[in-house]
C-alpha cells in the first residue's frame, strides 16, 4: 500500500498517471461506470479530441465551461481542458475534487502573463481597472477586477464606465479586436496564443480562391490581419452556431480545429476547412490540449488524479472576478 501512495504521489508530482492501460479494456465503458460510481462529471473544451468530447457531459466554450461548472452537483469535476480551466473550475467549487487527466495542459496565453512581471506592469497604471480573458492563471485572476471570455467581452466591456481606464490581459489581439469593436482604448498586455498566431494570410487566400463559396469563420485571438478577411468573427460557441445557421455550406475555419468535430456532427451535409498555419506542421492543433488523451481521462478518473490544488487565499481573490463575469453574462443573457 506505502509503495502504491509513494507510486501515486510521483506520478501526480510529474503530471499524470502514465500506468499502461489493458488493451483489451473496452475503455468508454469504463469512464462510464467510473462516471455513476464516483458521481463524476466530465467537462471537455472544444478542443478536445474528438473521442473525449464524444464521452463528456458537457462541451463547449471557455463561457459554458465555467457556467457548468457554476451549476454541478457532481461530487467529482473531471476537466478535460488545460490548466487555466481546470482552476477555475476549483475556484468555483472549492470543496469539490477538480481532476486534470494531464497536468501538462498548460496554455501558451496563460503563460505569456506571469503574474509576478504583470504585477509590475499594473503598478504603471494605478486607476486603471483590469480585464484579464479567463485564458489566465489564477495567480493572475487574484489581481483581476473582472474576468471575460470571447463570448461575453463586449458585454464586459460595455459594462464598465466610459472613463473608466482599462487594462486588458493577457491576449493583444483579442484586445486590440475590443478596442475597435467597442471604441475603448484599453492599456493592451502582449500575450497572444501559439495557434491563433500560426494562421498564414496568404494561404488561407490561395484556400478562398480554391473554395470561393466558402465563407471565413475567425476566432478573436487571431491577428488582426486575419480578422481583416473573415466573414464572421466570434467565440469557438459562436462559429460553431454561424455554420449550424448559416445558409452557407462551406466553411474555412481559422480556430483551432477540434472545433470542426462539433460542427461536422451538427452539420454533416456541410464541408469544413481548417485555415492553414504558415508552416507545414499541424500547428492548428493546440499541443496542450492535446496532451488529453482517452486513457489518461480513464487513469485521472479511476486513481481520482492528478488533483487540482489552490490556497484558500487564492480561491478567494480570484474567484471575485470571475463571479463578476458570470453576474454581467447573465444580465446580458449569455
Amino acid at each position: 500500500m506505502e509503495a502504491l501512495t509513494l507510486a501515486k504521489q510521483h506520478l501526480q508530482q510529474n503530471g499524470f498517471l502514465d500506468l499502461d492501460v489493458d488493451p483489451t479494456l473496452d475503455i468508454i465503458e469504463a469512464i462510464q461506470k467510473l462516471k455513476k460510481e464516483k458521481n463524476a462529471i466530465i467537462l471537455a473544451h472544444y478542443y478536445q479530441e474528438s473521442e473525449i468530447q464524444d464521452i463528456a457531459d458537457y462541451i463547449g466554450d471557455s463561457l459554458g465551461l465555467a457556467q457548468e461548472a457554476a451549476r454541478t452537483e457532481a461530487d467529482i469535476i473531471v476537466f478535460a481542458g488545460v490548466h487555466f480551466m481546470a482552476e477555475t473550475a476549483k475556484m468555483l467549487n472549492p470543496g469539490k475534487k477538480v481532476l486534470l487527466p494531464d497536468l501538462k495542459a498548460g496554455c501558451s496565453l496563460a503563460d505569456s502573463c506571469p503574474a509576478p512581471i504583470f504585477k509590475k506592469f499594473k503598478e504603471k497604471y494605478p486607476d486603471h481597472k483590469v480585464v484579464s480573458y479567463i485564458n489566465c492563471t489564477a495567480a493572475l485572476k487574484t489581481m483581476t477586477d473582472i474576468c471575460c471570455t470571447s463570448t461575453n467581452a463586449e458585454a464586459i466591456i460595455d459594462s464598465i464606465p466610459e472613463d473608466q481606464p482599462i487594462i486588458f490581459a493577457p491576449d493583444r489581439n483579442l484586445g486590440a479586436y475590443l478596442n475597435k469593436k467597442t471604441g475603448r482604448d484599453m492599456v493592451l498586455w502582449n500575450g497572444a496564443c501559439i495557434v491563433h498566431e500560426i494562421f498564414s494570410k496568404e494561404k488561407i487566400v490561395k484556400l478562398m480562391n480554391r473554395h470561393p463559396n466558402a465563407k471565413m469563420i475567425a476566432h478573436p485571438e487571431c491577428e488582426a490581419h486575419i480578422l481583416d478577411i473573415a466573414d464572421h468573427i466570434g467565440s469557438t460557441s459562436s462559429l460553431l452556431r454561424y455554420t449550424k445557421e448559416s445558409g452557407f455550406d462551406e466553411f474555412i475555419v481559422a480556430t483551432e480545429s477540434g472545433i470542426i468535430h462539433q460542427m461536422e456532427k451538427a452539420s454533416p451535409n456541410k464541408t469544413f476547412y481548417p485555415a492553414p498555419p504558415n508552416n507545414t506542421c499541424a500547428c492548428n492543433e493546440c499541443p496542450h490540449m492535446r496532451l488529453n488523451t482517452m486513457e489518461k481521462l480513464y487513469l485521472c478518473m479511476k486513481h481520482e488524479l492528478p488533483e487540482i490544488h489552490l490556497e484558500q487565499e487564492v480561491i478567494d481573490k480570484g474567484r471575485v472576478c470571475i463571479d463578476r463575469m458570470l453576474d454581467v453574462s447573465a444580465k446580458a443573457g449569455l
